[in-house]
């Protein structure tokens, strides 16, 4: 290599680092208390759509191409299958028990947030079934956030 291109290539290395910079904007902080208010308002309609066994009121809690991932079984992938699975999961429930869910932590950066909840399933006389948490991602979409994945796990040997 001669001279005068490890030259050029040496001048022109600090231009191509700028320029692989992703060009990310600097994004505003998230109000972190007023969100998880936001995040726990869905969670409760999440938790009135179940026991009222409407899928519609619990699949407004997903973006048309979310992911939600269940235990002991593949996936659901997209808005109408977890539609789906929601209609025949509230058809098996004969119990009358309905899921409670907390946020217990929420990190976010810009358009997306990452919430970590616990849920705890409680019976018609108040007894507690069954508890396990829950990990939601969502992204901001027209001005509010909207699941775009979530997976849960259970305490409960099934």
């Amino acid at each position: 290599m001669s001279k005068k291109f490890q030259l050029a290539l040496f001048a022109a290395l600090p231009a191509l680092l700028f320029s692989c910079s992703n060009g990310e904007k600097k994004t505003e902080p998230v109000d972190m208390e007023k969100t998880k208010v936001e995040i726990q308002a869905m969670e409760d309609a999440y938790a009135a759509g179940e026991k009222a066994k409407d899928a519609d009121a619990v699949v407004a809690y997903y973006a048309e191409n979310a992911i939600s991932y269940h235990r002991n079984e593949p996936p659901s992938n997209g808005k109408a299958a977890i539609k789906e699975y929601t209609i025949k999961r509230l058809a098996k429930d004969s119990t009358g028990n309905h899921n409670v869910y907390k946020v217990v932590d929420l990190f976010g950066e810009g358009n997306m947030l990452v919430e970590i909840g616990s849920f705890s399933e409680v019976s018609p006389a108040a007894a507690e079934v069954d508890m396990g948490f829950y990990m939601s991602y969502f992204q901001k979409k027209d001005g509010k956030y909207i699941c775009v994945r979530d997976m849960s796990i259970s305490t409960k040997p099934k």
